[in-house]
C-alpha cells in the first residue's frame, strides 16, 4: 500500500467532498498533487529566503512552511464546495420556480429536469446527471438519492429530497416544492437582514482603520519629522501604503465573504 493511500484512508470524506467539488480525482492522486505542491512551494520560498538573508538557519522554516502550506492546499476542495455553494444558493429560487411552473403546466418530472438542466448553469448539471442516469436504466428514485449524497449545497438537497419525497407518498410534487421554496425565501431573507446588521459597524472599524488611523497617523509621522528633523525613508512610506492596501483588502474580502450568496 503506497503512502498516499495510507493517507487517504486516514481521510475517509475526501472522497466525497472531492465529488461535491465536482473535482473528477481520486483521493490519492489529489493528496500527492498536493504534497508535490506544498514541497515546491517549501523549496522555493526557501531559496528566495536564502538569497535575501544568506544564513543557514533559514532552512529550519522549511518543515514549517511545508507543512502550513500542505494543510493550505489541502481545503481548497473545501474552498471550491463553498464557491458551489454560494452560486448554487444564487440560483435555487429561480430553478425552483421554473421547476413548480413546468410541472404546474403538465410537463413530466423527467422532461421538467431536462428544461431544469439546460436553462441553469450551475444547479442544471446536478439534473443533468439526473437524466443521464435515468438514460442508462437506473430509476428515476435511485438518481435523485445519489444526487442528494453528491450535493453540497443544503437548499438544493432539500428541494431534491422533497421531489423525492412526494414520489414515494404520491404527493403532488409541485404543492411541496411550492413550501420548500417559501422556506428558502425567509431563510435568505433573513440571512440579508443579518447582513445589513453586521455592515454598519464593519463600515465604522473600516473608516476607523483603514482610513481614519493612517491618514492622521502619517500626519503626525509628517509633522514629528519636520520638528526633529529627520527624514522618513522612501522605503518606510512605501511599507506603511502597502500595508494601509493590504487592510483594506482584507476589509474588502470580509465584506464580500459575509455577503448572502443570493440574488432575490
Amino acid at each position: 500500500m503506497s503512502f498516499f493511500k495510507v493517507l487517504a484512508r486516514n481521510m475517509p470524506d475526501l472522497k466525497l467532498k472531492l465529488s461535491q467539488a465536482r473535482m473528477r480525482e481520486e483521493p490519492e492522486h489529489y493528496i500527492k498533487k498536493t504534497l508535490n505542491t506544498a514541497l515546491l512551494l517549501s523549496f522555493g520560498l526557501i531559496i528566495i529566503g536564502f538569497a535575501f538573508i544568506k544564513e543557514p538557519g533559514v532552512l529550519f522554516f522549511l518543515p514549517i512552511i511545508f507543512i502550513f502550506g500542505f494543510v493550505y492546499f489541502l481545503r481548497y476542495v473545501d474552498v471550491k464546495i463553498e464557491k458551489i455553494k454560494r452560486s448554487i444558493n444564487q440560483e435555487i429560487i429561480f430553478a425552483g420556480r421554473f421547476l413548480i411552473i413546468e410541472l404546474e403546466s403538465g410537463v413530466p418530472l423527467y422532461n421538467a429536469f431536462v428544461n431544469l438542466g439546460k436553462n441553469y448553469e450551475v444547479i442544471g448539471p446536478f439534473f443533468d446527471e439526473i437524466v443521464e442516469k435515468v438514460n442508462l436504466g437506473t430509476t428515476m428514485e435511485e438518481a435523485l438519492n445519489e444526487a442528494i449524497t453528491l450535493t453540497p449545497s443544503p437548499e438544493l438537497r432539500k428541494l431534491m429530497w422533497q421531489v423525492l419525497n412526494s414520489m414515494r407518498t404520491g404527493a403532488d410534487v409541485a404543492n411541496s416544492l411550492n413550501a420548500v421554496i417559501d422556506q428558502i425565501v425567509r431563510q435568505q431573507q433573513i440571512a440579508v437582514k443579518e447582513y445589513g446588521r453586521k455592515l454598519n459597524p464593519l463600515a465604522m472599524f473600516y473608516m476607523m482603520i483603514a482610513v481614519i488611523v493612517p491618514s492622521l497617523g502619517t500626519t503626525v509621522l509628517i509633522v514629528l519629522s519636520t520638528f526633529l528633523g529627520f527624514a522618513m525613508p522612501l522605503p518606510f512610506l512605501l511599507t506603511i501604503a502597502g500595508l494601509v492596501g493590504f487592510v483594506q483588502f482584507m476589509f474588502f474580502a470580509v465584506i464580500k465573504s459575509a455577503r448572502p450568496p443570493m440574488e432575490i
